[in-house]
Parts: C-alpha cells; sequence; structure tokens
C-alpha cells in the first residue's frame, strides 16, 4: 500500500468515525491550516478526546510542547510509530506546533476509571523511590515539558513504561533506566493508579 493510498483510507476512517457526533465534537474550530490534521487525529484520538482504542493516548489537554515533541521525534526516527510516522511525515514544524497548541487547549476527558485495591500503595512506593514528582508534580499533571500522566488510558501507560523499560523507546533514556529496577507487576499497578487520577 502506498502512503498516499494509506492516508486516504485513513481520511476515510477519520470521516465515519467524525459522522453523526455533533454535540461531542469540540466547541472550537481548529485553524484552517491544520483543521485537516486535526479531522485525521480525531479518527484514533477521538472527537471527544477520548480515543477510539485503548493502545491510543489522550492527548486533549496533554502539555503542548511535550505533543509537539513527540510528533518531532516520530518524524526524525526517535520514537518508532509506522502510523504517526505516515501523519507526521509531510508536517512542517509551524503545524506541528500548531497541532500541539490546539490539542493542548481542549478539555482533558474523564474517563472514570477505577484503579484496583493495593495499586495506591505500590504506586506510592514506586514515585517515592522514584522521584516522579520532581518532574511529573505531585499531581502527576506535569507541567509544559512533561506530560501529564493523571487520568491517561492505563492500557496505554502501561504499554509505554515497558516499552521505555525494555528499551523499545529511546526518546527518554533516564526513564528507561529509572523503569528498569521495577518489575512488570508493579509498572500495570502504576498504570492503574495513573489512570484513576481524576481529572481536573
Amino acid at each position: 500500500m502506498t502512503r498516499q493510498v494509506y492516508l486516504s483510507a485513513l481520511a476515510l476512517v477519520c470521516m465515519l468515525a467524525l459522522s453523526g457526533t455533533g454535540s461531542a465534537r469540540a466547541e472550537s474550530v481548529p485553524p484552517p491550516e491544520i483543521a485537516e490534521q486535526v479531522e485525521l487525529c480525531s479518527g484514533c484520538h477521538g472527537t471527544d478526546g477520548v480515543p477510539v482504542t485503548e493502545a491510543t493516548p489522550i492527548i486533549w489537554g496533554q502539555e503542548e510542547y511535550y505533543i509537539y515533541v513527540q510528533m518531532r521525534d516520530i518524524k526524525a526516527g526517535r520514537r518508532a510509530n509506522e502510523i504517526m510516522y505516515s501523519v507526521v511525515a509531510d508536517l512542517s514544524k509551524a503545524e506541528m506546533r500548531a497541532l500541539g497548541k490546539y490539542f493542548a487547549q481542549r478539555p482533558w476527558p474523564s474517563t472514570s476509571f477505577k484503579a484496583q485495591e493495593g495499586d495506591d500503595a505500590i504506586a506510592h512506593r514506586m514515585a517515592s523511590a522514584g522521584q516522579c514528582a520532581q518532574c511529573h508534580l505531585s499531581a502527576f499533571d506535569g507541567d509544559s515539558r512533561v506530560p501529564r500522566a493523571a487520568g491517561q488510558l492505563a492500557s496505554y501507560l502501561e504499554k509505554t513504561m515497558l516499552d521505555f523499560k525494555h528499551k523499545r523507546r529511546m526518546n527518554a533514556p533516564d526513564k528507561a533506566s529509572l523503569l528498569e529496577t521495577f518489575d512488570d507487576q508493579d509498572i500495570a499497578a502504576m498504570a492503574r493508579y495513573l489512570a484513576s487520577l481524576q481529572a481536573h
């Protein structure tokens, strides 16, 4: 499948996903120069901020610079993601910055996820040992250059941490060094705990 055919097919999926959503769509209309890309993004990341699959992260309300950096790293090959590479390969820096700004201004959605009993104790132990609050802040809501983890999808968080641990994702080497000190079960508990934190 050529890249053009792939993008055309993905655009069709987006249009089908967006049809009939009415009030579920964001109130704000994206700038014309990125409107097509926003529609494409919504096919996976959701028209209301809730991703259509558990493997896709929430980006509504995520930190602006972080969103931009992930697109930049995927385009440069520092982070592997075949689908996202097809989306960002031809985007300019200005377009990626504009997309980051647009999605950062959307309201963070609530998934009402519930952690399992005991997850909080494991998460607090890991957070203390790893000094997570130094970057992600005590509420795990991040800052201008560090991603929000609170309320993110558990499956995505777990996969991301395991990818860092097993060096499948290499655009944050310090994360790999930290997470390799924890076992996979603790990482799963941490992911569930973070996902359960309420959006605010």
